[in-house]
């Protein structure tokens, strides 16, 4: 949540601002550490006539993250000042929300915090991969490095994911207006047609009593249907907030023909990318791998590396511990055995990234090459069969008379 606070410093001056934080309690105690007497502070989050939060519009996305890491990263290998490196970028980005959470930062680090808990004070915007690969940074002395190193898997992390939305934008925005046209033709033209054909008294086709039916339907009981869907819209999107429920969702996820290919391609990508960034920034294995855990974004493949850091925690090899599980491929089990075994895992891991990167690239152009001729075939018959169904018995009529 966001506070704004007024409060006097050491010197006696005023001060006016805001801090982010998970509650008023945890707002005052930063404050305080930044040795400030705090006389106001309430919340400044933005609410609607209903109350209802809109911060959500003015969120911090992930291309703002990737954008703001590569600023730091040439900033730092400038030599610059953390404090002044945060105080510059936020008066620099064009985000609002974004800036706030930079000015917090500044404010901690110049209060004597560490960056990786400034940091950590902002989860929404500082992933737990984030803050621990700047925590190693500090402790390593090689800020400028990790942050580097941060700046390229980002960059690497949003081109692949934007690519793969990007390519579902079209046929996705294609198919809900070929079924709203559809909609609209089968609850208001088909019917006033259908009267006519009924009226004439003319037998009527087989596959145009099916059309007329179905649009029947859709008309005595189309709210009903839309309802139905709004419902079971709202029950996935809670069930997918709880644990059992998104375990569940991402398994059927990845057990979609192809499309699941994809999904199990991208997280692999992600799980070597993560792993291998962590490594060579210079992060313990177990913590590597639970962090790896938490940011995969998918509760199967959470849930794997949580036993594998279990087992590598007992005592076993990392290649011995993730060899037991069936999600994880044989060619990343050996390939992180050879790892192990010359000393080079950091390294094979990357390779091992740069080689799902390219999967996933290449099943994406596939895919986009493969939707768009089934779509237009799809297209094509849906379209072609409302016609005839339509066009025929009114011809027939017409030679009729």
């Amino acid at each position: 949540m966001l506070f704004k606070y007024h409060a006097i410093d050491q010197d006696g001056h005023e001060r006016d601002g805001t801090i982010e934080a998970p509650s008023q309690e945890v707002a005052v105690s930063a404050l305080q550490r930044r040795n400030l007497i705090i006389s106001v502070i309430e919340s400044a989050e933005k609410r609607s006539l209903l109350d209802i939060d809109l911060s959500f519009f003015g969120r911090v996305s992930n291309k703002d993250v990737v954008i703001l890491s590569r600023q730091i990263a040439t900033l730092f290998e400038a030599q610059v000042s953390a404090l002044r490196v945060f105080r510059l970028l936020a008066a620099e980005v064009y985000n609002k929300q974004l800036a706030t959470v930079l000015s917090a930062v500044g404010d901690d680090l110049q209060g004597g915090s560490p960056i990786s808990s400034a940091l950590a004070r902002h989860p929404k915007v500082f992933t737990s991969f984030y803050v621990n690969m700047v925590r190693s940074g500090e402790e390593s002395g090689k800020l400028s490095e990790t942050f580097v190193y941060l700046a390229d898997y980002l960059d690497r992390s949003y081109d692949i994911v934007s690519k793969a939305e990007n390519a579902l934008i079209y046929p996705i925005f294609v198919i809900v207006v070929f079924f709203g046209v559809m909609g609209l033709m089968l609850t208001l033209v088909i019917p006033k047609i259908s009267a006519i054909l009924v009226d004439s008294g003319q037998e009527i086709p087989i596959y145009t009593k099916i059309v007329i039916g179905f649009s029947n339907f859709l008309v005595s009981y189309g709210i009903f249907v839309l309802i139905a869907l709004a419902v079971g819209g709202f029950y996935i999107w809670q069930l997918g907030k709880t644990e059992r429920g998104k375990l569940v969702l991402d398994s059927i996820k990845l057990s979609v023909p192809y499309v699941g290919d994809l999904y199990k391609k991208l997280y692999l990508s992600r799980i070597a990318d993560n792993f291998s960034t962590m490594l060579l920034s210079g992060v313990s294995v177990v913590e590597a791998i639970e962090i790896t855990g938490s940011v995969v974004d998918n509760a199967v493949y959470e849930a794997v590396l949580v036993e594998v850091g279990k087992d590598v925690k007992g005592g076993s090899s990392i290649s011995g511990a993730l060899g037991k599980h069936p999600e994880i491929p044989s060619i990343m089990v050996a390939m992180t055995k050879v790892g192990e075994e010359t000393g080079e895992l950091g390294k094979i891991l990357t390779t091992l990234a740069k080689f799902y990167n390219r999967e996933v690239t290449n099943a994406v152009d596939t895919l986009v090459g493969l939707i768009e001729p089934i779509m237009i075939v799809m297209l094509g018959l849906g379209v072609g069969t409302l016609l005839a169904a339509v066009l025929v018995p009114i011809y027939n009529l017409a030679g009729a008379l």
